[in-house]
């Protein structure tokens, strides 16, 4: 019998098919276990009711708390709880893993590691709903599995070579969730390290591309467009990794961009 409570972290890039998976997983798991309950937290549904709009990247650090909050509330209220996020950075992952422990419950992760050749095409398919390029850039920025003894997937799927859905997710819940077979990572709170480099650099990246948006919607700074670009480039290179919070990082930026480019900024941006 499976356990009353459980978190599953779906990881995969957009147009993979994560969306797919999580709707037939629920319904297998509520089919087979009439008397629990999934819940599916999907940020896209939290960033249209908090935002009205698909996506805004300013704003993603306050989708990404809410996100949270709701599966912490939806496993402290019993459910079986699906997170229906891309989760490609390897701190996303830990930030889950932290709830999960926190509260006591298992922690699966499920890579849906369609390639990104299909994920292009089923997106083109469904009328580019997000652009290839940003498809193309999360593929970059993807965060592999197994690069710490926390971060194992319980099964890696590519969906593009699935015949039969159902089945497969049966098999998951009957050899994974029910027997416990193939667990690589046994969840203790002791033997998980929190990494922050990526969530650090997560942020210097957001809120520097904040302030170059900002600054070039100044046409005093238009002409210098090229060559803010690349300085933000180098900024990053070497600043990865440092832990600093959003205060420090805008002044920091802003003292590289003056002393590089030999002006004064405006003290409102």
């Amino acid at each position: 019998m499976v356990k009353k409570k459980f978190l599953i972290c779906l990881v995969g890039l957009p147009a993979s098919g994560k969306s797919t998976f999580a709707k037939i997983l629920k319904a297998v798991i509520e089919k087979k276990y009439n008397n629990l309950d999934v819940k599916i937290i999907d940020p896209d549904i939290i960033r249209l009711n908090l935002t009205s709009t698909k996506f805004d990247y300013e704003k993603e650090h306050i989708i990404r708390k809410e996100n949270l909050k709701k599966i912490k509330n939806e496993l402290e209220k019993g459910h079986i709880v699906i997170s229906d996020d891309l989760n490609y950075y390897s701190s996303m992952r830990h930030d889950l893993r932290d709830i999960a422990d926190n509260l006591n419950v298992d922690f699966y992760s499920i890579h849906i590691a369609t390639p990104i050749e299909i994920c292009l095409k089923w997106n083109e398919n469904r009328g580019e709903p997000i652009p290839n390029m940003v498809i193309q850039r999360i593929h970059e920025k993807f965060d592999t599995f197994n690069r710490y003894s926390w971060d194992v997937a319980d099964a890696v799927y590519d969906l593009s070579q699935i015949v039969d859905l159902n089945a497969l997710i049966d098999d998951f819940i009957e050899t994974v969730i029910v027997k416990g077979f193939n667990r690589n990572f046994k969840h203790k709170s002791l033997e998980i390290k929190r990494d922050f480099s990526n969530l650090d650099n997560e942020n210097l990246d957001r809120i520097t591309r904040i302030y170059v948006g900002k600054l070039l919607h100044h046409s005093r700074y238009l002409p210098l467009k090229k060559r803010i670009i690349k300085l933000r480039k180098n900024y990053l290179k070497q600043n990865k990794n440092r832990t600093l919070n959003e205060p420090e990082i805008s002044k920091s930026f802003k003292f590289y961009l003056e002393n590089n480019l030999n002006i004064q900024i405006n003290e409102d941006l």
